[in-house]
């Protein structure tokens, strides 16, 4: 299975409307409103590439409202990021998106240490503009700041790190 994230940007107060669309779009496993550079990131899976490039291309660049979109591609297709183990009925309120940029070959060691956190839900090496993108989840925002602050940021292998929030 392929995946990719794409952010987009789109037109003021049009947020909810496109994620409508975008849930209804083969493919496409989450969407969320998010805060900071870009309004809006879908998580994609498809079967190939291919698929991939033919969805965003034709079909959510097309979609009305929209106005830029980013994907970055998962770099490999097995899965290398092991998952957190949560209890299922742990209730996890507040979300956010890291978009980070590593030393050069440190990819695979900030997606293995990233792995320790147990916060961080999903992460990808990724092609395109940034290098890793991970998704965490806490139970409340402080926790979740202190562990973008006290856990990601610090690692050295980190130059720089985006972090986009999820929003309602």
């Amino acid at each position: 299975m392929t995946r990719a994230y794409v952010v987009m940007s789109c037109d003021l107060g049009s947020e909810i409307n496109v994620i409508e669309s975008l849930k209804k779009i083969d493919g496409v496993k989450e969407v969320h409103g998010i805060l900071g550079l870009y309004d809006l990131i879908a998580h994609i899976e498809l079967d190939s590439e291919k698929e991939i490039q033919e969805t965003v291309t034709r079909i959510i660049r097309r979609i009305p409202k929209i106005k830029s979109t980013m994907t970055m591609t998962r770099a490999e297709s097995e899965e290398l990021f092991l998952k957190s183990k949560t209890s299922d009925n742990e209730t996890n309120s507040y979300q956010a998106y890291l978009m980070i940029h590593c030393n050069k070959g440190d990819e695979y060691p900030t997606l293995k240490n990233l792995c320790n956190i147990p916060e961080v839900k999903e992460a990808d090496v990724v092609f395109g503009l940034y290098d890793v993108i991970c998704k965490l989840e806490s139970s409340d925002e402080k926790s979740l700041q202190d562990v973008i602050l006290k856990k990601v940021r610090i690692m050295p292998m980190i130059t720089t790190c985006m972090t986009l929030n999820v929003v309602d």
